[in-house]
């Protein structure tokens, strides 16, 4: 997780804790290369601790930037991201939130 969070952003950070594990199973209808397919989050909060904000070096990350929470909700987005949200915001015992549903700016 930590050295994720360094190579995909450049910063370090610190696991604070674990929030959750979310697991669903994509429709090939639904999903983006048209075949069946399971996606597995694991949610972390962490804490940055140095490093300097830059994008991923011949990754897939064109821009990285720190969006303030409330304005996530206007960005097109993966579910993911508001499964995150929602487990970080409630902090379920069981590690679980109710799917998040899919459609307008949420995709899979």
């Amino acid at each position: 997780m930590v050295r994720e969070v360094a190579e995909e952003t450049g910063c370090d950070a610190v696991v604070e804790r674990l929030l959750g594990v979310d697991s669903r199973v994509i429709p090939a209808a639904l999903a983006r290369a048209g075949a069946e397919h399971q996606n597995v989050g694991v949610f972390y909060q962490v804490r940055i601790v140095g490093g300097r904000l830059r994008p991923e070096p011949n990754g897939e990350t064109a821009e990285s930037v720190w969006t303030p929470v409330p304005d996530v909700a206007r960005l097109r987005r993966s579910s993911l991201v508001d499964v995150g949200l929602a487990l970080a915001r409630t902090a379920p015992a069981t590690g679980h939130v109710p799917p998040v549903p899919v459609g307008g700016l949420i995709q899979h």
